[in-house]
């Protein structure tokens, strides 16, 4: 399977052998490699948790877990050594494109001359956003 839109990970449920767990409200990252590190979850009990995203099965229509316990409840201390998706969102950013892997493939900008996919390696990263320049 090819790279993910960020944004369309973000709208698929957590889910352990076809039960939902949770949904995802935000993608954590290292924006120095550029790579997805998890997804801070929303469970069921309204509580937050953190996945690995080494740790999630990506699949069509849903994020899946072999196990409840991979979602960690210390979402502050993962918080605290990455960037939230939704703060670097915004300005020129619409999206990431996220390998299997975890890697940003390709930053999903709205620029002069429309919407256009460009590597991460070319954008350079703000304190508050992201700018395509």
């Amino acid at each position: 399977m090819g790279s993910r839109s960020a944004t369309e990970l973000l709208q698929l449920p957590v889910r352990l052998h076809g039960i939902r767990l949770g949904r995802p409200v935000d993608v954590l990252l290292d924006v120095a490699e550029w790579r997805a590190l998890g997804f801070v979850v929303l469970c069921g009990d309204e509580s937050l948790r953190f996945l690995v995203f080494a740790a999630a099965d990506l699949q069509e229509d849903a994020i899946a877990v072999p196990s409840a316990l991979l979602l960690l409840e210390d979402v502050e201390f993962y918080r605290d050594r990455s960037r939230s998706l939704r703060d670097v969102l915004g300005g020129e950013l619409r999206d990431l494109l996220v390998l299997p892997d975890g890697y940003v493939e390709a930053l999903v900008v709205d620029g002069k001359g429309g919407v256009r996919e460009v590597p991460p390696t070319d954008v350079p990263v703000e304190s508050a956003r992201v700018s395509a320049g």
